[in-house]
C-alpha cells in the first residue's frame, strides 16, 4: 500500500493542470466573530490567488467556517439559540467582513451544507469499506475548546490551550491512523516540500516519530454534527468533517458531472494555508485520511505564525481581539494588507499594535508611494497637459526597476512577502530620491527645447517606474493600484496583462487620468480614533460581549464611527481646521476672513458654549497652545485652479518628505504659475477637510490686508530648508 499511494502522489504531482492553481484558508470556528488574526491568513490567500490570476493560471481560492462539534452546540446553548441559527449567525460575519475587504474568494464553504455532508459521509464510507475504520470505545481525555483528544490521566490540561480536559468514556469508531506512521514518514522525506515552514515540519516529524495511535472518529455525547451512514446515533468527529471540506467543496461526493469535473481539475490542493496550531491536523490525520481513500495528498501545507498583540497570542478569551474592521474603516483595506504582509515575516510570530500600523502606514505609504504617485503625476499634468512625454528613460532607475522586478516575484512565490515588498518600496525610494535629485519643477518654466527634453525623459522615468512598481504591488493593495493605474491612463488593472513586467512598457503619448490623493497621510488622532472604535465597538465594550452577542449578524448598515475622546490636541485642530476651511470658503465668495465666533473650543466639542470675545480682541492663549501648533516650510509644486471656485488654487507643496494637496483661498492674489517653486508656511497638524470635493492636508498661512482682506504669503528673505519648522 504504501507503494500504491506513492505512485498515486507522484502521478498527481505529474498530471495534474499546470494552468490551475488550488489555494485554502482553513475554515474558521464559529464560536466568535473574526479578528485580525483570521483576517491574516485570508489576505494573504487572497494576495497569492490574484498574483496566480494576474499570472494566467486558472485560479480556485476557498475558504469559509467550520460549524459543528460540542464546543458550537454548547456557545449556542449559553447564547439561547440553535446551533444552526449561532452558527449561521456568526458565519455571515466572516462572509460580510471578506466581502467588505474585497476578497476574491471563489467558494464560501460552510460544513453545515448538505454539498458538505454528502461529501463527509462519502468519505467516511470509503473509509469503511477500504477496511480504516472500525468501531469500538473510547475513555480518556477530550479538549473541547480545540476538539482534540489528548493522551494524559484525568485532570490535565490541554498541551495546544492550556484548559482542564475531560473525561469522556463512550462508543466510537475508530480510524487506523496507527497504519499510516511509516507512509507519512516516507511522504515527509520524499516531499520536504509539503510542509512549510522547517520549524512545523520539524514539529510534524517529531510527532509523528513518537508513534501513532488509532483515532476515534465519532461522537455519541452530543449530536450537533454529520451522522456516521447507517450508524446516526453517531456524530463524525469534528476534525474528519472539517478537513473534508478541501474535497467536498470541489465536488466530492456529487454524482455531478460538473461537480466531478472541478475536483478532477483542482484537486489536488497547490496551496493550503493553515494556522501553526492546526498543522497536526492537516499534515497528520489529513493526509492519512487522503493516503487511505485513495486520493492523492496537498502538494504543501504552509503555517502562518501568531499575530500577537500585548506579546500574546490574540483570542476573545485574553479579552486581547482586535477587529480588521476598525482598521478597514479608518485607515482601509490596503493599509491592513500592507501591515500584515510587509510587517509580519511569514511563518513566524508578528506583533501588531496600532502605532506600528500608523507609522508604517504613514512611511511607505502615505510618504512614500501615494507621496510619489501625486509627484509623478501631477508634474505631468502640469507641464505636458496630462500627456506621457517620449524621452529617454535614466539607466540607473530602469536597472533599479529591472532589479526589483525579478526580486519581488523570487520573495513573493516563495512566500517571503515582507522581503518582496522590501524589495520593491527600494525602488520606490530610489525613485522619489531621483525626483528631489533632478528637481523637475525647476526645469518647468524654460522655454528651451534641451530642456523640455530634459524633463520630459525625467517624468517619462518616473510615470514608467511607478506603472512597475503599480503592476507588481497589485495582489497586495488592490484598491490602491487600480486607482493608480487609471490615473496613468492605463484603464482596469484587473483586466491588465500582468504576466510579463518590465521596464518600456509604457507608451508615450498615454493621457493620464486625473490625479488624487491615494494615501492621506494619517494624523496625530488615528491611534486613539482606533482605540476608541476598538472600545466601544457600536456603544458597548467588548470585553462585555455575550456569546450571544458574538453571534448577531452584521448584514445591517454599520453605525457611525463614533468620534475620539476630546483632548486638548485635538480640540485645537479640530478649531485650527474648522478656521482654515471657512476662511478658505470665505475668500471664493469674497466674504470677510475673520473666524466665526462659533469656532471656540467649546463650541467644537459639543459642550457648554463660553461666549467669544469681541471681534477686535481675540481671545489670548498659552505658550502650550501654540506649541500644538505645527508650522513648517514647504516648497510648491504644483499650482492650478479648483474648477468652479475663482478663488481656489489646488496646490501640491512638498515638505522634504512627503507630499501634501492643499486647497487655499488665494486664487485672486496669486497666478498659480508664479507660485511654482516658491517655499511657503503651513500648519502640518490640521485633520484633513474637504473643499469642492477635494481633501485639503493642511493650511497655507497669510496674512489678511486691507478692506477685502487680500491674502499675502508668509515668507522668509534668507534660504530656508524645505520642511524647517517654526519654533
Amino acid at each position: 500500500m504504501t507503494g500504491t499511494h506513492k505512485d498515486a502522489h507522484t502521478t498527481a504531482l505529474l498530471m495534474s493542470d499546470t494552468s490551475s492553481f488550488y489555494i485554502t484558508t482553513p475554515i474558521y470556528y464559529v464560536n466568535a466573530r473574526p479578528h485580525i488574526g483570521h483576517a491574516y491568513t485570508t489576505v494573504v490567500a487572497d494576495a497569492i490567488a490574484r498574483r496566480k490570476r494576474a499570472l494566467g493560471f486558472d485560479t480556485w481560492f476557498l475558504t469559509g467556517t467550520d460549524e459543528h462539534g460540542q464546543k458550537i452546540e454548547r456557545s449556542a446553548r449559553a447564547a439561547g439559540q440553535t446551533p444552526q441559527e449561532f452558527a449561521t449567525a456568526v458565519s455571515s460575519q466572516f462572509r460580510s467582513l471578506w466581502d467588505r475587504m474585497g476578497l476574491t474568494y471563489d467558494d464560501y464553504i460552510r460544513t453545515t451544507e448538505q454539498r458538505h455532508r454528502q461529501g463527509v459521509q462519502k468519505l467516511f464510507r470509503v473509509l469503511q469499506q477500504r477496511g480504516f475504520i472500525y468501531k469500538g470505545s473510547y475513555t480518556g481525555q477530550y479538549c473541547v475548546s480545540d476538539e482534540l483528544y489528548v493522551d494524559a490521566p484525568p485532570g490535565s490540561p490541554c498541551p495546544d490551550c492550556g484548559r482542564i480536559t475531560e473525561t469522556v468514556s463512550e462508543e466510537n469508531y475508530f480510524f487506523k491512523l496507527s497504519a499510516f506512521e511509516r507512509k507519512l514518514l516516507e511522504l515527509y522525506e520524499q516531499h520536504p516540500e509539503f510542509i512549510r515552514p522547517e520549524a512545523r515540519r520539524n514539529e510534524v516529524l517529531s510527532f509523528v516519530r513518537s508513534g501513532l495511535k488509532d483515532l476515534s472518529v465519532s461522537r455519541t455525547s452530543f449530536d450537533w454534527g454529520i451522522p456516521v451512514p447507517g450508524d446516526e446515533k453517531h456524530v463524525i468527529y469534528v476534525w474528519m468533517d472539517a478537513l473534508a471540506n478541501y474535497i467536498t467543496a470541489l465536488g466530492y461526493g456529487s454524482d455531478s458531472p460538473q461537480d466531478q469535473q472541478r475536483f478532477a481539475r483542482y484537486w489536488p490542493a497547490n496551496v493550503q494555508l493553515v494556522g501553526k496550531e492546526i498543522i497536526r491536523f492537516h499534515c497528520v490525520y489529513w493526509p492519512a485520511f487522503l493516503m487511505a481513500a485513495g486520493l492523492p495528498v496537498p502538494k504543501s501545507v504552509v503555517a502562518n505564525g501568531w499575530l500577537l498583540f500585548e506579546q500574546s497570542k490574540m483570542s476573545k478569551s485574553r479579552g486581547n481581539v482586535v477587529r480588521a474592521e476598525t482598521i478597514v474603516e479608518i485607515l482601509g483595506s490596503d493599509a491592513l494588507r500592507y501591515f500584515l504582509l510587509r510587517e509580519v515575516v511569514f511563518g513566524q510570530d508578528g506583533s501588531f499594535s496600532f502605532d506600528a500600523l500608523v507609522q508604517r502606514y504613514n512611511a511607505d505609504l502615505a510618504n512614500g508611494y501615494g507621496n510619489l504617485t501625486s509627484r509623478a503625476v501631477s508634474m505631468i499634468h502640469r507641464y505636458f497637459d496630462g500627456v506621457v512625454p517620449a524621452g529617454e528613460a535614466d539607466a540607473r532607475i530602469a536597472a533599479a526597476a529591472e532589479t526589483a522586478a525579478r526580486e519581488f516575484a523570487v520573495h513573493f512565490d516563495a512566500m517571503d512577502f515582507s522581503r518582496a515588498l522590501e524589495s520593491l518600496w527600494g525602488l520606490v525610494a530610489a525613485v522619489d530620491g531621483y525626483i528631489t535629485e533632478k528637481a523637475p519643477w525647476k526645469l518647468g518654466a524654460a522655454p528651451d527645447a534641451a530642456t523640455r527634453g530634459a524633463l520630459a525623459s525625467i517624468l517619462y522615468t518616473c510615470a514608467e517606474a511607478l506603472r512597475v512598481i503599480t503592476a507588481l504591488v497589485y495582489p497586495v493593495l488592490p484598491d490602491a493600484t487600480a486607482r493608480i493605474w487609471a490615473q496613468l491612463g492605463l484603464g482596469d488593472i484587473a483586466h491588465a496583462d500582468l504576466k510579463s513586467v518590465h521596464w518600456g512598457q509604457l507608451a508615450p503619448g498615454t493621457r493620464l487620468g486625473a490625479s488624487s490623493p491615494i494615501f492621506p497621510r494619517a494624523e496625530k488622532d488615528t491611534v486613539a480614533r482606533m482605540h476608541e472604535l476598538e472600545t466601544n465597538d457600536g456603544g458597548k465594550p467588548v470585553e462585555a460581549e455575550t456569546a450571544s452577542e458574538a453571534a448577531m449578524t452584521t448584514s445591517a448598515p454599520a453605525a457611525p464611527v463614533p468620534a475620539p475622546a476630546p483632548t486638548a490636541a485635538n480640540q485645537t485642530a479640530e478649531i485650527a481646521a474648522k478656521t482654515a476651511e471657512g476662511i478658505a470658503a470665505q475668500a471664493a465668495t469674497g466674504m470677510a476672513t475673520k473666524a466665526p465666533a462659533a469656532l471656540t473650543p467649546a463650541a467644537s466639542v459639543g459642550t457648554a458654549v463660553t461666549p467669544a470675545p469681541p471681534a477686535d480682541k481675540p481671545a489670548t492663549i498659552t505658550i502650550d497652545d501654540f506649541a500644538k501648533v505645527e508650522l513648517r516650510v514647504a516648497q510648491v509644486l504644483v499650482a492650478e485652479p479648483v474648477k468652479g471656485a475663482d478663488r481656489l488654487l489646488r496646490l501640491e507643496v512638498t515638505l522634504g518628505d512627503e507630499v501634501r494637496q492643499i486647497v487655499a483661498g488665494i486664487a485672486g492674489a496669486y497666478e498659480p504659475e508664479k507660485l511654482i517653486g516658491r517655499k511657503v508656511v503651513i500648519v502640518a497638524n490640521l485633520q484633513p477637510r474637504k473643499l469642492r470635493g477635494l481633501e485639503s492636508n493642511g493650511m497655507i498661512v497669510a496674512a489678511s490686508v486691507g478692506e477685502k482682506g487680500k491674502p499675502v504669503l508668509a515668507g522668509f528673505l534668507e534660504d530656508i530648508e524645505v520642511g524647517a519648522r517654526l519654533k
